[in-house]
């Protein structure tokens, strides 16, 4: 872009900056007046617009009170419980041991969540989101992982104020499975559980046929991996993450034909060399949950393993998602923040810092659930 044009751009944002924000200054004044708001409720089309906007801010309002239902719904077990069909309300108080009247009072909020359905003869069976839940057991495992969550957030100024030792910091506690002082197994199981969904996801984004050997790093107990290997036979992966990670889920591997391509590497990321066997690495959920230099240093470490032609895979929920923008900014937002360290990007902060690195011809690959995860791939281009 040339100086003149460079100003041309620079000018035309600025104009259409101040007239946005005179525009929104003068609807914040309108709506914030409740002499309007009253007008509005009295007037037809208005009305439509006004009882739209206030549902939406109730939702806001009561998002705590829907996520703790939704904790209920998982701790009790209800989606298993309905899982073959529907069961009447005395069956649910046995099996869940909730008298009657809270019992009824989690059904009820559950079906107006659309978890469950309601039948004549007392029944109550699996709603569309509830049976969705069945396919895809990670949901389950992050509920039951977010008491710690709402244990930092029961304070939120606090925790904005201060983000160390935290519920959710010690729940992930990298550095103390690093010196042996909590399990792996404990480490891994919700990461276990919740990248199957996740893998098949990036594997329908990205053709890994022409690849001959993957190297995932911080791959945990290997679903990625194994995942990759099973749609693309040709291909072998290695699992590298930290050493009692890689040893316990080498232990647990299932055996077979497709475990059989998948290898364990023990080792520090940060601290160690990556394998430089592969032309192909990836990071699948791993560099949201860095601050921006220790990231960085991450792709840059891809970067000098990977052959010429080797290619770099990033794969992780991104900021600025169209229709998703609440997923980025506010759940990973706190989420992240709460953990103690990283953040969301969008997909145009990590392109740059994956050019950043040396990665040519840095693209975005079509993700079927984008809110959930983007697939980014960069080509380490011949010399």
């Amino acid at each position: 872009m040339s100086v003149q044009e460079q100003f041309l751009h620079d000018e035309t944002s600025s104009h259409s900056t101040s007239w946005r924000l005179r525009w929104h200054q003068f609807r914040n004044k309108l709506i914030g007046n409740p002499r309007f708001q009253k007008w509005a409720a009295r007037t037809p089309l208005m009305r439509i617009i006004a009882n739209r906007r206030a549902t939406q801010l109730h939702h806001i309002t009561a998002g705590f009170v829907y996520s703790q239902t939704l904790a209920a719904f998982v701790e009790l077990n209800i989606p298993k419980l309905l899982a073959d069909g529907p069961v009447q309300t005395k069956q649910l108080i046995s099996a869940t041991g909730i008298p009657e009247q809270g019992l009824l009072t989690l059904l009820k909020a559950a079906k107006a969540l659309e978890l469950i359905e309601s039948y004549k003869g007392d029944l109550w069976g699996l709603g569309e989101l509830g049976a969705a839940m069945l396919a895809n057991p990670g949901i389950a495992a992050m509920v039951r992982h977010h008491r710690h969550l709402y244990a930092d957030l029961a304070d939120p100024t606090a925790i904005l104020r201060q983000r160390e030792n935290t519920a959710l910091a010690n729940y992930w506690a990298y550095g103390e499975v690093k010196t042996g002082e909590i399990n792996p197994e404990t480490y891994s199981e919700l990461m276990a559980t919740s990248q199957g969904m996740i893998a098949d996801y990036v594997l329908d984004a990205v053709d890994f046929s022409t690849r001959e050997r993957l190297v995932d790093i911080a791959g945990g107990t290997g679903a990625f991996a194994r995942r990759a290997v099973a749609r693309f036979p040709s291909l072998r992966a290695t699992v590298f993450d930290l050493p009692a990670v890689a040893a316990q889920a080498s232990t647990s591997s299932t055996s077979g034909e497709t475990s059989n391509a998948v290898e364990y590497q023990g080792g520090d990321m940060f601290e160690d060399p990556l394998p430089e066997q592969a032309d192909l690495m990836s990071l699948v959920r791993v560099l949201h949950d860095h601050d921006d230099k220790p990231a960085q240093e991450l792709i840059d470490k891809a970067f000098q393993a990977l052959p010429p032609g080797g290619q770099l895979i990033v794969a992780e929920p991104m900021a600025n998602t169209p229709g998703s923008e609440s997923i980025g900014h506010t759940y990973f937002g706190f989420y992240l923040w709460a953990m103690g360290s990283g953040r969301p990007r969008s997909a145009a902060e990590l392109s740059s810092m994956m050019r950043l690195s040396g990665f040519n011809k840095v693209r975005e690959a079509k993700s079927p659930m984008p809110s959930l995860v983007r697939v980014l791939v960069g080509d380490k281009m011949n010399a």
